[in-house]
């Protein structure tokens, strides 16, 4: 038994039973040194300090009697497993046991075999019950984490049918739901729909709070009403706080959608949308400036001093046209080895020509691209598309 515990603890006030367990625990292998014996639960739960692998419990003690003492030893013991010794063989042991004993023995009916198993057996189903409670745990705190990181993805916030929109969203860890990617889609008060996608450098979970961080700022400042040209010189700042200039830097994409459906964006080092018109699909070609957190290396504030120091591109939809919005995880799927240095640009455009020429809704758009990929990005991936409506405002 010495294999299993280190000590056993024996909690007896009557000196007969005691020599007769502890005689019993020497024949089934448990140095006399090995076991602490104590006469009061007071005692008894002094010497829980010295980390017994058992406890021996008489239900009657000089301070405390019956299922009381078993009560208070076993919320000291915490998971040392504890097993009843009665002198009655009535349903005392099995009140014992539904009051949290391991088990319990009838003192007249100990022996050194039975007491080895029952030890042993306690032993075992502490440690299992430990676990299956770690196990729970864990899966409670999983549970948590997820309800919690669901409500951290945003809902697009439109307010009449100049856009329709879908998403889709899978970070690259395993059991995650937040990434450091982040996408958001507002409508203003003056009806234009702004949309931001972006890609935190890292795939950690503290990449996942910063993208939060920078979405939630986004749509604040945007809600705020603050001018667009701002808006990517404060997400900047923000990411230089939050980070505390350890070098992190985050791709962007801002956009914005005009009634007339006119479309403003400002790249901060991101892949160029895709825009799907008459059944076809191609790639924007925007004028890109850098990262946020390394723009102040490139002299961007100087090169593009009116606009933010983030260059604007713009270009006219078509009534019923989509922008895809997508990070680079989503082109990594379909970059393909054989190909080299490919970067996927080119597979990408193919799959989601297939996907428009389908004449299918949007929501289906983005399961068959996710779909079609070749492979599953190790990388946070985000896509955003918004279709405007059929006919531009009159």
């Amino acid at each position: 038994m010495s294999d299993l515990l280190a000590r056993v603890l024996l909690v007896e006030d009557d000196e007969g039973d005691a020599l007769l367990v502890r005689e019993c625990l020497f024949d089934a292998g448990v140095p006399e040194v090995d076991v602490l014996w104590q006469r009061t639960l007071a005692d008894g739960i002094d010497a829980l300090d010295e980390a017994p692998g058992c406890v021996l419990l008489d239900l009657g003690l000089p301070d405390a009697e019956g299922l009381g003492a078993l009560h208070h030893l076993v919320a000291a013991a915490g998971p040392t497993p504890v097993i009843v010794l009665t002198g009655r063989n009535d349903r005392t042991g099995v009140e014992a046991v539904a009051a949290g004993a391991q088990d319990y023995l009838i003192k007249d009916n100990i022996t050194p075999e039975l007491l080895d198993r029952s030890i042993r057996y306690a032993v075992e189903r502490s440690h299992a019950q430990a676990t299956e409670l770690a196990l729970r745990e864990e899966q409670i705190l999983s549970a948590e984490n997820a309800r919690l990181e669901r409500g951290l993805l945003p809902r697009p916030l439109l307010r009449d049918d100049l856009v329709a929109c879908a998403t889709y969203y899978q970070p690259g860890r395993n059991l995650a739901v937040l990434g450091g990617d982040f996408y958001d889609v507002v409508q203003t008060a003056d009806g234009r729909v702004r949309a931001v996608i972006g890609d935190v450098m890292g795939h950690g979970p503290d990449e996942a709070a910063l993208g939060v961080h920078l979405r939630v700022a986004w749509r604040a400042l945007v809600l705020a009403g603050v001018p667009d040209e701002t808006i990517l010189t404060s997400l900047s700042r923000l990411l230089s706080a939050e980070s505390g200039n350890g070098g992190r830097f985050v791709t962007a994409c801002d956009i914005s959608v005009d009634p007339d459906l006119g479309v403003s964006m400002r790249m901060a080092g991101h892949p160029p949308p895709l825009v799907c018109s008459g059944g076809r699909a191609s790639y924007l070609n925007p004028e890109v400036g850098p990262p946020l957190g390394i723009e102040g290396l490139t002299g961007a504030t100087r090169r593009w001093p009116d606009t933010g120091g983030w260059p604007v591109s713009r270009t006219l939809l078509s009534p019923g046209a989509s922008l895809i919005l997508y990070t680079d995880g989503l082109l990594d799927a379909y970059r393909v080895p054989a190909k080299g240095a490919s970067l996927g640009v080119d597979e990408l455009l193919e799959a989601t020509s297939e996907a428009v020429a389908t004449g299918k809704e949007i929501t289906a758009w983005i399961p068959a691209i996710v779909g079609s990929a070749p492979v599953r990005s190790i990388d946070d991936t985000a896509v955003v598309v918004m279709t405007v409506r059929s006919t531009g405002k009159q």
